[in-house]
């Protein structure tokens, strides 16, 4: 399949705001890099934890940054940054797009169609790496959404280093296409299933953007 869709981020606004659920992991590593920089001139100690500290407070903000998105058209758009893992027809009709979103991606999550969601149902498990196949059986959100094409849903999925997963929003919600839906920490994988009779548009190995990259075809 041609790679026609875009897999470039389209911003429509040069601001970058943070991820919400980023707070608990954001705040003590700024905290620590501040204090460690204002006691550096005096203590040792403070300037051997500052660069470490700075650095690490700096990956931080990077990993849950959270771009304003230009939302592309389309019937279904992808949910996640990452690359498309797999791409595999299911018992029932539908077709799953598995994607990978490694550590460096953006991990916020967007709605791939507008619609209202029906379900969203936390279900514990492990943690192991998200390529792995056994990842399936990890701790996951499985969301429904009621749309034009029917029930679509999707799955959050957690991995070796992705230990939360944030809803943003409950059951009942409606939703816009693109929206802001939920945060999986320190990425990790995010499955979506095609209904029967949608052609995807994306292949193996494609880089995609929450909101940007389509996945179905016409």
């Amino acid at each position: 399949m041609p790679h026609s869709q875009t897999s470039a981020p389209r911003d429509s606004r040069a601001g970058v705001r943070l991820a919400r659920g980023a707070s608990p992991w954001l705040l003590p590593t700024v905290a620590t890099a501040a204090v460690s920089l204002l006691r550096a001139r005096r203590s040792g100690a403070a300037k051997a934890v500052a660069v470490p500290a700075t650095a690490l407070a700096a990956g931080m903000l990077w990993f849950f940054r959270d771009p304003e998105r230009e939302i592309a058209p389309g019937r279904v758009i992808s949910p996640a940054d990452g690359v498309v893992q797999s791409i595999m027809p299911w018992k029932d009709g539908r077709t799953r797009v598995a994607i990978f979103m490694s550590p460096l991606n953006v991990h916020v999550n967007r709605a791939p169609l507008a619609g209202t969601v029906t379900s969203v149902e936390h279900i514990p498990g492990g943690f192991v790496p998200a390529f792995n196949k056994e990842s399936e059986n990890n701790e996951r959100v499985v969301w429904h959404f009621d749309t034009e094409l029917g029930d679509i849903e999707m799955i959050q999925i957690a991995g070796a280093v992705a230990r939360r997963i944030v809803p943003y929003i409950p059951e009942g919600t409606k939703v816009e296409q693109g929206e802001r839906i939920g945060l999986i920490r320190f990425g990790s994988r995010v499955d979506l299933y095609l209904p029967e009779g949608v052609e995807v548009a994306v292949e193996v190995g494609q880089k995609t953007v929450a909101g940007v990259t389509r996945i179905d075809r016409d």
